[in-house]
């Protein structure tokens, strides 16, 4: 199912042409210092073939998806757990995972409907460094 080199991984599906989205991965990256995170635009050929085996419509779900161990999170729930991951004081937001998703999702989906808005668009996806190059699927 997943590409060589995402054993063990959790894989961070995003919007490649998001200027939000992008900018969200680089600050994931910079903060990833246990190497537990692998990215993938949901545009790309393994975005796209990872959301079919898993059966997400990404028409109805607009949203970071993080998939491990064959489950996925998306929306707050995703945001969340990656949260949970990073250097710094960023895991203590998982405490947030106790408020029902439905209040959580509304706040994310405000700021989901507004993105191309409020950061941009980009033309095409993110092309990554040659640093960054092993991140990506």
């Amino acid at each position: 199912m997943y590409a060589n080199g995402t054993h063990g991984k959790k894989i961070v599906l995003f919007d490649g042409v998001c200027n939000l989205c992008n900018g969200t991965v680089v600050f994931i990256i910079q903060r990833d210092t246990k190497d537990r995170f692998r990215f993938a635009a949901l545009q790309s050929d393994i975005g796209i073939q990872l959301t079919q085996e898993l059966g997400i419509d990404t028409t109805q779900i607009e949203s970071i998806i993080l998939v491990h161990q064959q489950r996925y999170y998306y929306k707050s729930g995703a945001a969340l757990r990656i949260a949970r991951d990073l250097k710094g004081a960023w895991p203590l937001l998982s405490v947030f995972l106790i408020i029902p998703p439905f209040i959580r999702d509304g706040i994310y989906d405000i700021i989901a409907r507004n993105r191309y808005r409020w950061f941009g668009k980009k033309e095409s996806c993110m092309i990554p460094t040659p640093e960054l190059k092993s991140k990506f699927l």
